[in-house]
């Protein structure tokens, strides 16, 4: 019997998810199908509890469900205890099972795919949502020294003292950044969505390159476009700049390792979705 899999959010109709694990499926000769649910805003658990009924295997989980999948799971990775978030449902006997991938699918594609050491480097974490929150201990365990920025600071600030621990982090405002350079800007924020940008100080003339180092990588975890902030990005100075295409391949090769302990190639995989 073919083993059933979904990706479920709100808004959903635009996940790529399907196509990729579609591809893992047919890569391995794995015997499942892959589907995307919309989950109403105030339906979640109980659209997770009908799927497991059905007998779905495994679920992925992506905006804005992640804090209520880390709340409905019965047990707990230690990745998703860390990022107190999850991305990643399994059901069996025992439970639902959740873990966190999107940490260990954006340092992947940052130091596999793109070759981008981030070990002592200075890295601007923007956002304190769930998708921030899923990507800080495996930025802190790479051995980047990270400052979390927020609209609303007290939530960058919370953000940091729950990690503080684990290495070198800060919160701060985006008005505190002006002065500093980073070596990578990381946009987990919503604002790509919205077609927005979040307030960076800008540079001011020729002779003050703003927020991004020599040799800067911009990284959007939004994909499939370039947004406001890789457009940002790339007019003031930024050398590399990269969408979350590869973030979202290596984090759902996670997932599909977690569910049939069978691992993908992701390169095959990344490549097509650029060109659809």
């Amino acid at each position: 019997m073919t083993d059933r899999y979904a990706v479920i959010g709100n808004p959903i109709l635009h996940s790529k998810s399907p196509l990729i694990h579609t591809q893992f499926a047919i890569q391995t000769g794995q015997d499942l199908s892959y589907e995307a649910v919309l989950a109403p805003m105030d339906g979640f658990r109980d659209t997770v509890q009908t799927l497991c009924d059905a007998g779905y295997r495994g679920l992925n989980v992506t905006v804005p469900f992640k804090f209520e999948a880390f709340q409905l799971a019965t047990q707990l990775t230690k990745r998703a205890q860390s990022a107190q978030a999850v991305n990643t449902l399994k059901f069996d006997d025992g439970g639902i099972m959740g873990d966190n991938t999107d940490g260990v699918g954006l340092v992947t594609d940052i130091e596999r795919n793109l070759g981008f050491i981030l070990q002592g480097k200075r890295v601007l974490l923007m956002g304190a949502g769930g998708a921030a929150y899923g990507v800080v201990s495996p930025l802190l365990d790479a051995g980047s020294i990270l400052i979390v920025a927020n609209r609303t600071e007290d939530k960058a600030h919370q953000l940091a003292a729950a990690f503080n621990a684990r290495g070198s982090i800060r919160g701060s405002s985006y008005e505190a950044l002006a002065g500093l350079q980073f070596d990578c800007v990381i946009n987990a924020t919503s604002s790509s969505l919205a077609g927005s940008l979040p307030p960076l100080p800008q540079h001011e003339n020729a002779g003050h390159t703003g927020i991004f180092a020599s040799d800067a990588l911009a990284y959007d975890m939004m994909y499939g476009q370039e947004t406001p902030f890789l457009r940002f990005a790339r007019e003031q100075g930024a050398a590399r700049l990269a969408d979350g295409i590869g973030m979202l391949v290596e984090q759902a090769a996670e997932s599909f390792f977690l569910w049939r302990n069978v691992r993908p190639d992701t390169a095959s995989v990344i490549a097509r979705l650029r060109l659809t």
